[in-house]
């Protein structure tokens, strides 16, 4: 298991991103808030390449990068109670229906990430297709591990923090809404 006392030279609290495609946002929200340590993990290599320069021109020492299958390194990597956030922004939506089973929101993987949060901690996902919008919300709201931070069954109007990513901009352009879900780990 990582020791992220160890990889960070402190004890901060550490937010994980699974799929940060460019990196922009995160290494936005990693200089917003040098009082927390960032672990993104992408298997996109010019994303993961963009992501270290950007860090490194920004002197980030709060932002660590993993390559790899996000389920994969969260099992196999990430100790039970270790994490005070996570962040799925604008994951492939695997639009066809066919293919949702390979979207990574499922009831497995939240049982998997449950056991990875802290008690209290924040799960944020964000999305521009509504239907897979509302399988994070029936998936999270199905699940005993989280509470909705809204009402049920009411999505998160878009959080001032977390910045627009190139994906936001271009649901916004084609005209689809944009869903932010906010859950707590219980």
């Amino acid at each position: 298991m990582l020791d992220f006392a160890k990889i960070f030279s402190n004890t901060h609290d550490v937010v994980l991103e699974i799929g940060f495609g460019n990196g922009d946002t995160l290494v936005e929200m990693a200089q917003a808030n040098p009082a927390l340590n960032y672990v993104g993990i992408e298997v996109y290599e010019a994303g993961i390449g963009r992501l270290i320069n950007s860090a490194h021109i920004k002197q980030l020492n709060n932002l660590k990068v993993m390559r790899g299958d996000a389920v994969e390194f969260l099992s196999d990597n990430i100790a039970d109670n270790s994490l005070a956030r996570f962040q799925l922004f604008f994951p492939d939506p695997w639009h066809k229906k066919k293919h949702h089973k390979r979207r990574i929101v499922q009831q497995d993987f939240l049982n998997l990430l449950a056991k990875k949060l802290k008690i209290g901690s924040v799960c944020h996902m964000a999305t521009d297709w509504q239907d897979y919008a509302q399988q994070m919300m029936e998936m999270l709201e199905t699940n005993k591990n989280f509470k909705n931070t809204q009402s049920a069954h009411i999505y998160t109007p878009r959080p001032e923090f977390r910045p627009l990513s190139k994906f936001e901009k271009r649901g916004n352009r084609l005209g689809h809404g944009i869903w932010d879900l906010i859950f707590t780990h219980r």
